[in-house]
C-alpha cells in the first residue's frame, strides 16, 4: 500500500504541473488573439490614412493597398498654423483643467472621507444631485453666457467638466480604504493642522487614484469639442483641436457634395479630394497623444479604477 501511494504522488504532481502549463498556454494564446483583434483595427486606420483615395473607392479598405498616398494627411496638415494653435489650446486646456480638477476633487473627497466633518452629509447630497438631475444644455448655456459672462473666454473650456461626481466618489473611496485613519490621527496629535495632514500625508498617498482619475479627466478634456462649439464664436484662437478637425472634415464634405468645385481647390488636394483617408488621418491626429500617454498611466489607472469599482 505504501509503495502504491508513493507511486501515485509523483504522478499527481506531474499532472498538476502539466495542467498548469496547458492552462497558461491557453490563456496566453487567448490574450495574444485578443490583442491582435484590438490592434488590427488601429493598424487598418493608419493604413487607410496613407492609402490613395481612388484605390479606396475601387478596392475598399485593405491591409495591403495597391497605391499609397499622403493626400489625406496633407489635407489635415495643410492647416499648419491653425492646427498648431489648436494643439496648443487643447494641450493647455487638458493640462490646466486636469490639474485644477484633481486638486478640487481631492479636497472635496478628503472632506467627505472625514467622519468628524460637520457638513459631510450636506455636501454628499449636494454632490449627488447633479449626477441624478441636470438642467440641460439650454440652462447651462444661459448660466455660463448671461450670468457668468464666460462666453469666448479660455476658462469656459475648463469649468464645465472640471468636477465629476463619480471621480470624487472614487477618490473618497480610495482615501477611506487605502489610507489608514490612524496615520492622520497621529499627525493631528503631533500638532499638524488639517491642511498639513492633507497636503503632506494624504495627497502624496493618493497617487494611484489620482493617476486613474487624472487620465480619465484628461481624456475627457482632450476629446471635448461641444463646449467650444457652443461658447467660442468670435475668438478663433481659442478653437480646440477636435473642433478644428470637425470643421476641416465639413469643408471636405462640402467640396465633395458641391456641384461646382473650384479647380484651384481640387488642384490643392492633389487632383482628388480625399474623404476616407482624411477621416482616418483625423483619427490619428486626435488619438496619437492619448495612445502615447496611456502606457505611463496604465498601472495606476487599473489600480485606482479597481478600488473605485469594487469598494465604491
Amino acid at each position: 500500500m505504501a509503495d502504491n501511494t508513493a507511486k501515485k504522488l509523483p504522478q499527481t504532481k506531474l499532472n498538476k504541473k502539466s495542467n498548469i502549463g496547458l492552462g497558461q498556454i491557453i490563456l496566453t494564446t487567448c490574450l495574444v488573439l485578443y490583442t491582435l483583434f484590438c490592434f488590427l483595427p488601429l493598424l487598418l486606420v493608419v493604413i487607410i490614412a496613407f492609402t490613395d483615395e481612388k484605390t479606396l473607392a475601387s478596392n475598399g479598405f485593405s491591409f495591403f493597398p495597391q497605391k499609397w498616398s499622403m493626400n489625406g494627411m496633407n489635407a489635415i496638415l495643410r492647416y499648419g498654423n491653425k492646427l498648431f494653435k489648436a494643439y496648443g489650446v487643447t494641450i493647455s486646456v487638458t493640462v490646466l483643467g486636469t490639474a485644477l480638477g484633481l486638486i478640487v476633487m481631492a479636497l472635496f473627497a478628503y472632506g467627505l472621507s472625514r467622519k468628524d466633518f460637520k457638513m459631510r452629509k450636506f455636501l454628499s447630497i449636494y454632490l449627488l444631485i447633479p449626477m441624478l438631475f441636470s438642467g440641460g444644455q439650454v440652462a447651462s448655456y444661459i448660466i455660463f453666457s448671461s450670468v457668468y459672462h464666460l462666453k469666448d473666454t479660455f476658462i469656459i473650456l475648463i469649468l464645465p467638466i472640471c468636477i465629476s461626481t463619480m471621480n470624487v466618489i472614487i477618490l473618497r473611496t480610495y482615501i477611506q480604504s487605502s489610507i489608514p485613519e490612524e496615520l492622520m490621527e497621529s499627525a493631528k496629535i503631533d500638532g499638524a493642522s488639517e491642511q498639513r495632514v492633507f497636503w503632506q500625508i494624504v495627497f502624496p498617498l493618493m497617487k494611484p487614484a489620482m493617476a486613474a482619475v487624472g487620465f480619465m479627466l484628461a481624456t475627457q478634456y482632450w476629446n471635448d469639442w461641444q463646449t467650444a462649439l457652443l461658447f467660442i464664436n468670435k475668438k478663433a484662437d481659442l478653437t480646440p483641436l477636435q473642433l478644428l478637425l470637425i470643421n476641416i472634415q465639413k469643408s471636405i464634405e462640402f467640396l465633395l457634395t458641391s456641384k461646382d468645385i473650384p479647380s484651384a481647390a481640387k488642384a490643392a488636394m492633389g487632383g482628388t479630394i480625399p474623404n476616407e483617408s482624411a477621416i482616418m488621418s483625423t483619427v490619428i491626429v486626435v488619438i496619437g497623444p492619448i495612445i502615447i500617454a496611456y502606457p505611463f498611466f496604465q498601472k495606476y489607472f487599473v489600480k485606482g479604477l479597481t478600488v473605485g469599482s469594487v469598494k465604491g
